[in-house]
């Protein structure tokens, strides 16, 4: 990727929730805080935009279990579960996304219902590098409706983990062929 003003850094849920102790930990989470440090440090050398999802649930969010959502409990608005993790260096001037805000609508995608696509299109914002939690849900869709939307998309393999490990092969090769430049 070009370091450019046409470039930014998009980090995906990257949240306690997700990360060891998390109601919903990702296995490995903890590997990529060095990966994803470094790439914010790289980001603000370079004067890109840091842009930050979350997950951002209501009490009783239809993607809860006991509403016969798929998942357990988990980034619940205004919890510590759904703070960004204290390792992440997260500057103060990130841009916060905020999904899934709706009691009756999921949304695994940072560009689901945010209108990050207009942000993005607002700064002139052409490529995404992006990272974060998890690869085969909340990266994978992030990336997809990225690609699908016209970014640029480059995946750094060594700022993500799956919440099913078994499938991180997979995901990143059906990544790849969509059109992500993944590195691995």
């Amino acid at each position: 990727m070009v370091g450019s003003s046409d470039s930014a850094l998009l980090l995906v849920d990257i949240q306690n929730d997700f990360c060891s102790g998390g109601s919903l930990a990702v296995p490995g989470s903890q590997e990529i805080f060095p990966v994803v440090n470094a790439a914010i440090t790289d980001a603000q050398d370079k004067h890109w935009s840091i842009i930050a999802s979350r997950d951002w649930h209501p009490v009783d969010h239809c993607s809860f279990n006991h509403r016969g959502g798929p998942w357990p409990v988990h980034c619940v608005q205004d919890t510590h579960g759904a703070a960004f993790h204290h390792e992440l260096d997260l500057p103060a001037t990130a841009i916060r996304v905020s999904k899934g805000t709706a009691f009756e609508t999921d949304a695994y995608s940072a560009f689901d219902g945010t209108q990050l696509e207009q942000f993005l299109a607002r700064r002139g914002i052409k490529h995404l590098q992006v990272m974060g939690l998890a690869l085969d849900v909340c990266v994978r869709a992030t990336v997809q409706d990225a690609l699908r939307l016209g970014f640029g998309v480059e995946l750094l393999a060594a700022g993500t983990r799956a919440v099913e490990s078994g499938q991180t092969d997979d995901v990143l090769d059906q990544l790849a062929e969509a059109g992500a430049s993944v590195r691995r």
